[in-house]
């Protein structure tokens, strides 16, 4: 018998994307949404999709998603976001996957919705992420943001993309962008980095080189130079924050 799985979602007023997230992992034994506090149609769109609803005070992403896993029924995870879906091709190679598993953790490719346009190239694909564990040999970081699952073991990779919805509109992609970046910021200063001329100015520039030339971004038109010229921006913000964080420390 295959081993069964739990999916994990973490939420907070994702009644917009919820649905069809839901729908795309209706194959799993269990279903498990973690709420920190939705006001919108979120708790009642779970519910409807046979969710397991649970309450959770917002831990940081990296803390609420280990807690999400961790209150799963079943030892083998996949958690993914609201505004995620897993593809057809990705459910089937999950499903084949865990039958007999090889390894104890599995990335897969994430394909980034943008303006309208999948992504193939640039930041936007193939996007790996570890997604898929056993959590007695894997589980998430605690880091408050770019948090990630942290595995003992080799890693596997399925086939079949993570389909993920990553903008509802450019004013609210930059205020999460803002968000993400003063996250960026406070953790690198607690970790005492530095920022400096240098990594104002050639961080950017790299950045948009490896992934707009090296990467092929330019073949994703206008949605992928707009996508990347955000990420460039997100990198100068990152650490012009982490530098107004020190100068206020020493001032």
């Amino acid at each position: 018998m295959p081993e069964p799985l739990s999916v994990a979602v973490i939420t907070l007023n994702a009644g917009r994307q919820l649905d069809a997230c839901l729908q795309s992992v209706a194959f799993a034994d269990e279903i498990l949404v973690v709420d920190s506090g939705s006001t919108d149609a979120t708790l009642e769109i779970a519910q409807r999709r046979g969710a397991r609803v649970l309450r959770q005070d917002w831990l940081g992403y990296g803390g609420q998603k280990r807690f999400a896993a961790n209150q799963a029924k079943h030892r083998w995870v996949l958690s993914i976001d609201a505004d995620e879906r897993v593809s057809d091709a990705l459910r089937e190679s999950i499903q084949n996957e865990l039958k007999a598993p090889r390894f104890q953790a599995y990335q897969m490719p994430r394909r980034n919705r943008f303006l309208g346009r999948w992504l193939r190239h640039g930041e936007g694909y193939p996007d790996l992420s570890l997604r898929l564990f056993n959590r007695e040999h894997a589980n998430w970081s605690d880091d408050p943001v770019h948090e990630k699952v942290v595995a003992g073991t080799a890693v596997g990779r399925l086939k079949g993309d993570l389909l993920h919805e990553s903008e509802s509109g450019i004013a609210d992609y930059i205020a999460k962008q803002n968000r993400y970046t003063t996250l960026q910021a406070e953790a690198l200063h607690a970790r005492g980095k530095r920022a400096g001329v240098l990594r104002l100015v050639f961080s950017p520039l790299f950045r948009f080189i490896k992934f707009y030339f090296l990467r092929l971004g330019f073949l994703d038109g206008l949605p992928g130079l707009i996508h990347i010229l955000i990420g460039c921006q997100n990198s100068f913000y990152k650490y012009a924050k982490l530098l107004e964080l020190e100068r206020n420390k020493t001032g």
